[in-house]
């Protein structure tokens, strides 16, 4: 480790990002330790069992990593989810309890692993399970940096009134308790500084008074497949009934992901060839209103959503509020134009790589649909000048972290 850059200790409750921050300070030299709360080694036991038996762990590895230092709780997160659904849990519940789990056992690592470091490091954890990690780190005179998920409270407020314009869909989401943003805002106030994906996300922590220059807007890191890098997109002359503009939304089928006004639109053209393809898991109501040329496919696996990248001509993310909507990226690597709002990350250069919507309705997504509808030519333009992903790279990444004012001091 150099003496002018502090050791980073990056403590993270789940797969996120794939593990792209402790990957790229790891390939730096940077990284000194990873908690995590499950690691799950490609020769574990685990992986001998059913495949449907703890398949939510299965991707808690990355090769990159197999030779850091990784500190987890593998077998004590079982016991922990077997007592919750003994104990019946769920929802907000299930989810602070196994928060509040993972810091305390985080915490008591890292007073074991305190006298062993040789500088003060940098202490790295995501929003909503800092809490109690920072604390101990400013007993230790440690730096701190909170990674922001999502857009924070200011997203639960417009994601609670698009509820109330849609109490139709008859969803199961229900608010966070106020203790839970009381938590978030302590983290916050401890963080030296905060990481957001967005300028988007930026600009909601500023509206409930977290101060603009104590945060870096940093967007998410994403290595494209290189089966992608030869990928070639071709539209036809003209689309028809036999051969359908397809539209592909792939995540949450949830309001906040803005699909209301997807469905509004599906509506408005559902005499024009147009197909939708809704592609994740359902969190809404399916109704007999819903009609048009909407295929439902449900949730898939990760491996499985390559084809409908490929087979898509536009990706549909109209999102109410995402911290960023790695999606995007996703799409992108296969050439695919996009269609977003102004509430993410920015991936979508507006007429050159895709389009972004002037608002979140019905009548804007059938506009903008209709114009790919109507230009094919356009679409192939669209792909041909599909993002640059060297700005999303992991190399890229690591810059931004060392880029970051405490990160030096």
């Amino acid at each position: 480790m150099s003496d002018q850059v502090p050791p980073w200790i990056c403590c993270q409750l789940g797969a996120r990002e794939h593990y792209a921050i402790p990957r790229a300070l790891h390939q730096q030299g940077k990284l000194a330790h990873l908690i995590t709360d499950a690691w799950v080694l490609p020769q574990s036991p685990l992986n001998l069992l059913p495949t449907h038996w703890l398949a939510n762990l299965r991707d808690r590895f990355h090769p990159d990593l197999a030779q850091a230092s990784v500190n987890a709780f593998t077998h004590s997160l079982i016991r922990f989810e077997l007592a919750q659904r003994l104990q019946k849990t769920s929802g907000w519940t299930r989810l602070i309890a196994r928060n509040h789990w993972f810091q305390q056992r985080a915490v008591e690592l890292l007073e074991t692993i305190t006298p062993k470091l040789n500088a003060r490091p940098i202490l790295f954890a995501y929003s909503y399970a800092a809490l109690e990690l920072f604390r101990y780190a400013k007993t230790q005179g440690w730096q701190t940096i909170l990674g922001q998920i999502d857009p924070g409270s200011v997203e639960e407020t417009l994601v609670r009134q698009e509820h109330i314009r849609h109490p139709d869909y008859q969803s199961t989401w229900q608010p966070a308790p106020p203790e839970y943003w009381m938590n978030w805002q302590e983290e916050c106030l401890l963080a030296d500084r905060i990481i957001v994906n967005s300028p988007w996300s930026s600009q909601a922590l500023q509206q409930v008074g977290i101060p603009v220059n104590k945060m870096n807007i940093i967007p998410l890191a994403y290595n494209p497949p290189e089966t992608a890098s030869n990928f070639e997109r071709i539209y036809p002359s003209a689309f028809s009934a036999e051969r359908p503009l397809r539209v592909l939304f792939l995540g949450q089928v949830i309001l906040r992901k803005g699909v209301a006004a997807l469905l509004e639109a599906a509506k408005l053209l559902q005499d024009q060839p147009i197909e939708f393809w809704l592609v994740g898991s359902l969190g809404i109501a399916r109704s007999a209103k819903m009609y048009g040329k909407v295929q439902w496919i449900g949730s898939i696996p990760r491996r499985q959503t390559t084809q409908y990248y490929q087979r898509a001509d536009v990706f549909l993310f109209p999102t109410l509020s995402d911290g960023f909507g790695l999606v995007q990226l996703e799409a992108q690597a296969w050439k695919l134009p996009i269609i977003a709002s102004r509430f993410c990350g920015e991936v979508v250069n507006d007429r050159v790589n895709g389009l972004i919507l002037p608002e979140v309705t019905g009548e804007a997504i059938a506009l903008a649909l209709e114009f790919c509808l109507n230009n094919p030519g356009q679409l192939q333009a669209f792909a041909e000048a599909a993002s640059d992903m060297s700005e999303f790279s992991l190399s890229q990444l690591h810059h931004h972290l060392q880029s970051l004012p405490y990160a030096h001091l």
